[in-house]
Protein backbone atom coordinates (compact mmCIF):
# COMPACT_ATOMS: atom_id res chain seq x y z
CA UNK A 1 0.00 0.00 0.00
CA UNK A 2 1.14 3.83 -1.32
CA UNK A 3 2.67 5.99 2.11
CA UNK A 4 -0.54 8.70 2.07
CA UNK A 5 0.11 12.31 1.63
CA UNK A 6 -0.07 13.09 5.36
CA UNK A 7 2.62 10.48 6.42
CA UNK A 8 4.48 11.79 3.63
CA UNK A 9 4.51 15.19 5.28
CA UNK A 10 4.85 14.18 8.37
CA UNK A 11 8.46 12.18 7.32
CA UNK A 12 9.35 15.37 5.80
CA UNK A 13 8.26 17.61 8.69
CA UNK A 14 6.69 20.23 6.01
CA UNK A 15 6.32 23.66 8.30
CA UNK A 16 3.63 26.06 8.08
CA UNK A 17 4.57 28.75 6.28
CA UNK A 18 2.81 32.08 5.36
CA UNK A 19 4.12 34.72 2.75
CA UNK A 20 2.82 38.06 3.07
CA UNK A 21 4.18 40.62 0.16
CA UNK A 22 5.95 43.34 1.83
CA UNK A 23 6.87 45.39 -1.55
CA UNK A 24 6.44 45.14 -5.18
CA UNK A 25 8.19 46.91 -7.96
CA UNK A 26 7.42 46.64 -11.44
CA UNK A 27 9.63 46.91 -14.47
CA UNK A 28 8.51 46.38 -17.78
CA UNK A 29 11.40 44.86 -20.36
CA UNK A 30 9.87 44.71 -24.02
CA UNK A 31 7.83 41.52 -24.44
CA UNK A 32 7.14 41.32 -20.43
CA UNK A 33 6.58 42.44 -17.20
CA UNK A 34 9.36 41.43 -13.94
CA UNK A 35 7.45 42.17 -11.00
CA UNK A 36 10.24 42.48 -7.78
CA UNK A 37 8.80 40.58 -4.57
CA UNK A 38 9.93 41.21 -1.12
CA UNK A 39 7.64 38.80 1.28
CA UNK A 40 7.67 38.66 5.42
CA UNK A 41 7.97 35.35 6.03
CA UNK A 42 5.63 34.35 8.89
CA UNK A 43 8.46 32.26 11.04
CA UNK A 44 11.18 34.09 9.77
CA UNK A 45 13.30 37.07 7.56
CA UNK A 46 11.68 38.72 4.93
CA UNK A 47 12.55 36.84 1.73
CA UNK A 48 12.66 37.88 -2.03
CA UNK A 49 11.36 36.80 -5.01
CA UNK A 50 10.70 37.61 -8.46
CA UNK A 51 7.69 37.34 -10.85
CA UNK A 52 7.08 37.44 -14.87
CA UNK A 53 4.12 37.92 -16.28
CA UNK A 54 3.11 39.28 -20.29
CA UNK A 55 2.38 42.28 -21.09
CA UNK A 56 -1.29 42.53 -20.93
CA UNK A 57 -3.18 40.40 -18.91
CA UNK A 58 -7.30 39.03 -20.49
CA UNK A 59 -8.32 37.90 -16.64
CA UNK A 60 -7.38 34.93 -14.94
CA UNK A 61 -5.18 32.68 -16.67
CA UNK A 62 -2.34 29.66 -16.20
CA UNK A 63 0.97 30.60 -13.71
CA UNK A 64 3.33 28.13 -13.04
CA UNK A 65 5.42 28.78 -9.65
CA UNK A 66 9.24 27.82 -10.43
CA UNK A 67 11.60 26.52 -8.20
CA UNK A 68 15.13 27.31 -8.22
CA UNK A 69 17.99 25.08 -8.44
CA UNK A 70 21.62 24.19 -6.20
CA UNK A 71 24.31 23.50 -8.72
CA UNK A 72 26.46 24.55 -5.17
CA UNK A 73 25.92 28.02 -6.45
CA UNK A 74 24.34 29.38 -3.55
CA UNK A 75 24.56 32.76 -4.92
CA UNK A 76 22.24 32.34 -7.49
CA UNK A 77 18.94 31.64 -5.71
CA UNK A 78 15.49 33.32 -7.05
CA UNK A 79 17.38 35.42 -9.82
CA UNK A 80 17.44 32.42 -11.73
CA UNK A 81 14.17 32.82 -12.89
CA UNK A 82 15.73 36.42 -14.61
CA UNK A 83 19.12 35.30 -15.27
CA UNK A 84 19.32 31.75 -15.64
CA UNK A 85 22.29 29.35 -14.43
CA UNK A 86 24.92 27.41 -16.84
CA UNK A 87 23.02 24.24 -15.99
CA UNK A 88 19.91 26.25 -18.21
CA UNK A 89 19.75 27.00 -21.80
CA UNK A 90 18.54 30.66 -20.70
CA UNK A 91 16.50 32.37 -18.15
CA UNK A 92 13.17 30.74 -17.67
CA UNK A 93 11.04 33.45 -16.69
CA UNK A 94 10.84 35.44 -19.84
CA UNK A 95 10.16 32.50 -21.83
CA UNK A 96 7.25 31.85 -19.91
CA UNK A 97 5.90 35.18 -19.66
CA UNK A 98 6.07 35.13 -23.36
CA UNK A 99 4.24 32.03 -23.57
CA UNK A 100 1.25 33.76 -21.48
CA UNK A 101 2.22 32.51 -17.85
CA UNK A 102 2.36 34.07 -14.38
CA UNK A 103 5.42 32.81 -13.39
CA UNK A 104 6.61 33.10 -9.37
CA UNK A 105 10.01 32.39 -8.08
CA UNK A 106 11.08 32.29 -4.32
CA UNK A 107 14.35 32.09 -2.31
CA UNK A 108 15.14 29.18 -0.70
CA UNK A 109 16.98 28.80 2.59
CA UNK A 110 20.82 29.02 2.26
CA UNK A 111 21.02 30.87 -1.22
CA UNK A 112 20.91 33.85 -2.96
CA UNK A 113 20.01 36.67 0.09
CA UNK A 114 19.97 34.28 2.28
CA UNK A 115 23.24 32.36 1.56
CA UNK A 116 24.60 33.85 4.92
CA UNK A 117 23.66 30.30 6.72
CA UNK A 118 25.04 27.35 4.98
CA UNK A 119 23.23 24.86 3.69
CA UNK A 120 25.21 22.16 6.04
CA UNK A 121 24.45 24.13 8.79
CA UNK A 122 21.00 24.97 8.44
CA UNK A 123 20.36 20.78 7.76
CA UNK A 124 22.01 20.04 10.94
CA UNK A 125 20.24 22.85 13.01
CA UNK A 126 16.74 21.45 11.41
CA UNK A 127 17.56 17.68 12.28
CA UNK A 128 18.60 18.58 16.00
CA UNK A 129 15.38 20.33 16.63
CA UNK A 130 13.35 17.44 14.92
CA UNK A 131 12.74 18.98 11.73
CA UNK A 132 14.26 19.01 8.08
CA UNK A 133 15.77 21.74 5.94
CA UNK A 134 13.65 19.93 3.00
CA UNK A 135 10.36 20.30 4.82
CA UNK A 136 11.11 23.93 5.45
CA UNK A 137 11.82 24.56 1.53
CA UNK A 138 8.50 22.67 0.79
CA UNK A 139 6.32 24.99 3.45
CA UNK A 140 7.47 27.52 1.96
CA UNK A 141 6.88 26.67 -1.99
CA UNK A 142 3.51 25.92 -0.66
CA UNK A 143 3.20 29.56 1.15
CA UNK A 144 4.34 30.64 -2.46
CA UNK A 145 1.47 28.77 -4.33
CA UNK A 146 -0.97 30.07 -1.44
CA UNK A 147 0.23 33.97 -2.48
CA UNK A 148 -0.05 33.23 -6.01
CA UNK A 149 -3.35 31.90 -6.43
CA UNK A 150 -4.98 34.43 -4.59
CA UNK A 151 -3.59 36.77 -7.34
CA UNK A 152 -6.51 38.43 -10.01
CA UNK A 153 -4.20 37.76 -13.01
CA UNK A 154 -4.22 33.91 -11.80
CA UNK A 155 -6.58 31.24 -12.63
CA UNK A 156 -6.06 29.09 -9.17
CA UNK A 157 -7.42 26.00 -11.15
CA UNK A 158 -4.48 26.11 -14.10
CA UNK A 159 -1.04 26.33 -11.60
CA UNK A 160 2.09 24.46 -12.81
CA UNK A 161 5.10 23.69 -10.86
CA UNK A 162 8.72 23.00 -13.18
CA UNK A 163 12.20 23.24 -12.05
CA UNK A 164 15.58 21.62 -12.73
CA UNK A 165 17.96 20.10 -10.10
CA UNK A 166 16.83 20.70 -7.01
CA UNK A 167 14.30 22.45 -8.10
CA UNK A 168 12.98 19.47 -10.02
CA UNK A 169 13.14 17.66 -6.17
CA UNK A 170 11.17 20.35 -4.72
CA UNK A 171 8.38 20.38 -7.98
CA UNK A 172 7.66 16.38 -7.98
CA UNK A 173 7.73 16.12 -3.98
CA UNK A 174 5.05 19.93 -3.78
CA UNK A 175 2.98 18.47 -6.33
CA UNK A 176 3.03 14.68 -4.62
CA UNK A 177 1.72 16.74 -1.00
CA UNK A 178 -0.20 19.67 -2.66
CA UNK A 179 -3.23 19.14 -5.13
CA UNK A 180 -3.83 22.50 -6.20
CA UNK A 181 -0.64 21.87 -8.38
CA UNK A 182 -2.41 20.61 -11.74
CA UNK A 183 0.54 19.47 -13.54
CA UNK A 184 4.42 18.69 -12.82
CA UNK A 185 7.50 19.14 -15.33
CA UNK A 186 10.74 18.43 -13.94
CA UNK A 187 14.87 18.20 -15.29
CA UNK A 188 17.13 16.49 -13.70
CA UNK A 189 16.28 15.17 -10.49
CA UNK A 190 14.31 12.06 -11.01
CA UNK A 191 15.95 8.51 -9.35
CA UNK A 192 15.53 5.70 -6.85
CA UNK A 193 16.92 7.30 -3.50
CA UNK A 194 17.90 3.77 -2.34
CA UNK A 195 19.80 2.81 -6.08
CA UNK A 196 21.89 6.38 -5.70
CA UNK A 197 22.89 5.13 -1.61
CA UNK A 198 23.81 1.74 -3.19
CA UNK A 199 26.08 3.55 -5.67
CA UNK A 200 27.09 6.18 -3.44
CA UNK A 201 25.79 8.69 -6.06
CA UNK A 202 23.75 10.03 -3.45
CA UNK A 203 26.48 11.88 -1.90
CA UNK A 204 26.16 14.19 -5.10
CA UNK A 205 23.39 15.53 -3.98
CA UNK A 206 22.43 18.32 -1.45
CA UNK A 207 22.62 18.23 2.69
CA UNK A 208 18.29 19.60 2.10
CA UNK A 209 17.75 16.50 0.70
CA UNK A 210 18.44 14.37 4.40
CA UNK A 211 14.97 13.27 5.47
CA UNK A 212 15.28 10.72 8.47
CA UNK A 213 13.46 7.28 7.87
CA UNK A 214 12.32 7.97 4.37
CA UNK A 215 13.62 5.10 2.85
CA UNK A 216 12.05 2.62 5.27
CA UNK A 217 8.55 3.89 4.36
CA UNK A 218 8.31 4.88 0.77
CA UNK A 219 10.57 5.59 -1.97
CA UNK A 220 10.94 8.56 -4.94
CA UNK A 221 9.13 6.58 -7.78
CA UNK A 222 6.16 5.92 -4.63
CA UNK A 223 6.11 9.87 -3.84
CA UNK A 224 5.96 10.90 -8.00
CA UNK A 225 2.87 8.49 -8.04
CA UNK A 226 1.17 10.30 -5.91
CA UNK A 227 0.76 12.80 -8.08
CA UNK A 228 -1.50 10.43 -10.37
CA UNK A 229 -4.08 11.06 -12.14
CA UNK A 230 -2.26 14.91 -12.78
CA UNK A 231 0.13 15.27 -15.71
CA UNK A 232 3.46 14.53 -14.86
CA UNK A 233 6.90 15.35 -17.22
CA UNK A 234 10.06 13.88 -16.27
CA UNK A 235 13.20 14.85 -18.28
CA UNK A 236 16.76 13.04 -17.69
CA UNK A 237 20.08 12.84 -19.19
CA UNK A 238 21.40 9.26 -19.21
CA UNK A 239 25.21 10.39 -18.56
CA UNK A 240 23.80 12.50 -15.52
CA UNK A 241 25.98 11.19 -12.55
CA UNK A 242 22.79 12.51 -9.82
CA UNK A 243 20.40 10.55 -11.87
CA UNK A 244 21.86 6.87 -13.10
CA UNK A 245 19.73 5.12 -15.88
CA UNK A 246 18.72 1.76 -13.47
CA UNK A 247 18.21 4.42 -10.63
CA UNK A 248 15.67 5.86 -13.26
CA UNK A 249 14.14 3.26 -14.15
CA UNK A 250 13.54 1.88 -10.96
CA UNK A 251 12.20 4.99 -9.63
CA UNK A 252 9.84 5.43 -13.08
CA UNK A 253 8.56 1.39 -12.60
CA UNK A 254 6.63 2.68 -9.16
CA UNK A 255 5.32 5.62 -10.56
CA UNK A 256 4.23 4.05 -13.59
CA UNK A 257 2.03 1.27 -11.33
CA UNK A 258 0.63 4.16 -9.91
CA UNK A 259 -0.52 6.24 -12.85
CA UNK A 260 -1.68 2.81 -14.32
CA UNK A 261 -4.21 2.40 -10.90
CA UNK A 262 -5.37 5.82 -11.71
CA UNK A 263 -6.58 4.86 -15.16
CA UNK A 264 -4.14 7.74 -15.84
CA UNK A 265 -1.07 6.78 -17.44
CA UNK A 266 -1.31 8.72 -20.80
CA UNK A 267 -0.47 11.68 -19.00
CA UNK A 268 2.72 10.67 -17.46
CA UNK A 269 5.87 10.85 -19.34
CA UNK A 270 9.59 10.20 -19.43
CA UNK A 271 11.86 11.67 -21.81
CA UNK A 272 15.23 10.16 -21.39
CA UNK A 273 18.79 11.50 -23.48
CA UNK A 274 21.83 10.30 -24.45
CA UNK A 275 25.00 11.47 -23.94
CA UNK A 276 23.29 14.14 -21.97
CA UNK A 277 24.85 15.20 -18.32
CA UNK A 278 22.78 17.47 -15.63
CA UNK A 279 21.60 19.88 -17.63
CA UNK A 280 18.73 21.07 -20.13
CA UNK A 281 18.17 20.45 -23.34
CA UNK A 282 16.04 22.09 -26.53
CA UNK A 283 14.22 19.23 -26.60
CA UNK A 284 13.65 19.42 -22.73
CA UNK A 285 12.80 22.82 -23.01
CA UNK A 286 10.49 21.77 -25.97
CA UNK A 287 8.94 19.02 -24.24
CA UNK A 288 7.89 21.03 -20.90
CA UNK A 289 6.36 23.98 -23.18
CA UNK A 290 4.67 21.90 -25.03
CA UNK A 291 3.58 20.20 -21.69
CA UNK A 292 2.38 22.93 -20.09
CA UNK A 293 0.50 24.25 -23.12
CA UNK A 294 -1.11 20.99 -23.41
CA UNK A 295 -2.15 20.77 -19.38
CA UNK A 296 -2.42 24.21 -18.83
Amino acid sequence: MAISVERLKDLLHVTDASLVLAKSIAENRNDHVVEHLRFRLSDGPEIRGFLTRPIASRGPGAAILYAHAHGRQYDIGATELLEGRPALLNAPGPVLAREGYVTLCIEMPTFGERAGVTESAAAKAALWHGRTLFGQMLGEQAAALTWMASRGDVDARRIGITGISMGATLSYFLAAIDVRLKAVAHLCSYADFAALVETGAHDLHGHYLTVPGLLSETSTGEIAGLIAPRPQLICTGLDDPLTPPAAIRRAFCETAIAYEAAGAREVLTLREEDGIGHRETQTMRDAVLDFFRRHL
